[in-house]
């Protein structure tokens, strides 16, 4: 009898249709190969779900999201949408599946391929052999806390307001969650903070020394967040697992995510709760949404994070993450991450030589 995962699939804005589908491809060739039923219900999201219901994130696919397996995210907003109160931004249905789904943690994987170390904008002997994990809390901070807003003043002004928060629980699972991540890789977490400055990062750093005791078997380090920024392009290769709050994560993943050569390589699994959500890091890219020119990849990768993390399938997340890279070994190439001499292919071309390679 065939396995049977039921997945919410968002495709959202821009080249999120694109990428989903191609994603969506290689989900299904996987099935198809291993008996596996895969339940694929579609829904709008984002600027995509304003424009047709008035709302990012409506109750229906909210709905549909907490009944599901797994959710598989493309990518949200754009400039269609940036003279929206922020209240009905589309980037607030991402926040509000990420709070109703208890996704707090953030992994994002940042990892050289050495076929295309030269698409890097380092030099080759400081990214070959990168292989990173950013741990990023997710639910709290700058993002979240409270009080938050613009209020005018009395002399006619302007005062604008965010609050960085983190409870003592909020951190010491965001810290299990890196040490049991640590445990699977090299066995070593850099913590970064602005403790010297910022009072919540403090308590941040009290509480990871605090939770290292139950995990002595991985190395513990401290980095503060501007160093953490600048040895990330010095000496990228000192990192395993970094594990930091919500905006420096939000920040710091972006910037080794360039180590690779292109956002477009990178995937990402939010996990907290019953539902684990898939994106690609990066953003909906409306300049080239419909002329498929887009990288599928990054959504790719995140199926393969998909099939390892929600669903327990080893097996099937090594063969995806092995098409892929049998796919750039063969030269093929999007226009993000060309090269002089390459095979470069649109969104659908990549989707289908990797489904080849299934």
């Amino acid at each position: 009898m065939a396995k049977n995962y039921k997945i919410a699939v968002l495709p959202g804005d821009g080249i999120g249709p694109e990428i989903v589908g191609e994603a969506v491809r290689v989900l299904k060739a996987i099935g198809k190969k291993n008996n596996i039923k895969f339940d694929l219900q579609e829904a709008l999201v984002g600027g995509a779900s304003i424009d047709k219901y008035g709302a990012p994130l409506t109750d229906e696919t909210l709905k549909l999201a907490k009944g599901s397996d797994a959710v598989l995210l493309g990518a949200v907003g754009g400039p269609k949408w940036e003279g929206l109160d922020y209240s009905i931004r589309p980037e607030r249905a991402l926040l509000a599946l990420r709070k109703e789904l208890g996704l707090f943690a953030n992994l994002r994987p940042a990892k050289i391929y050495p076929v295309l170390s030269d698409a890097s904008t380092l030099k080759k002997e400081i990214i070959d052999g990168v292989d990173i994990m950013v741990i990023r809390e997710l639910t709290g901070g700058l993002y979240f806390g409270t009080p938050k807003g613009v209020t005018k003043l009395p002399d006619g002004t302007e005062r604008g307001v965010n609050t960085m928060v983190y409870t003592t629980p909020e951190i010491e699972r965001i810290a299990r969650v890196a040490f049991d991540v640590a445990r699977k890789r090299r066995k070593k977490v850099t913590s970064v903070d602005k403790a010297n400055v910022l009072e919540t990062t403090e308590l941040w750093r009290k509480v990871v020394i605090k939770v290292h005791k139950d995990y002595q078997d991985i190395e513990l380090s401290h980095m503060y967040v501007d160093n953490c920024a600048m040895q990330l392009v010095r000496n990228p290769k000192q990192f395993d697992v970094i594990v930091t709050e919500n905006t420096f994560g939000d920040i710091l993943s972006d910037e080794a995510a360039m180590l690779t050569g292109s956002i477009g390589m990178l995937p990402s699994a939010s996990l907290g709760g019953k539902v684990g959500m898939y994106e690609p890091i990066h953003g909906s890219a409306p300049d080239i949404a419909g002329t498929d020119k887009a990288n599928p990849i990054a959504t790719i990768l995140s199926v393969a994070m998909m099939l390892r993390f929600s669903f327990d399938l080893t097996k099937e997340a090594d063969d995806v993450e092995r098409a892929v890279e049998s796919v750039l070994n063969k030269g093929y190439r999007t226009l993000d991450i060309n090269q002089p001499g390459m095979k470069l292919v649109g969104c659908k071309g990549m989707g289908e030589a990797i489904i080849g390679e299934l």
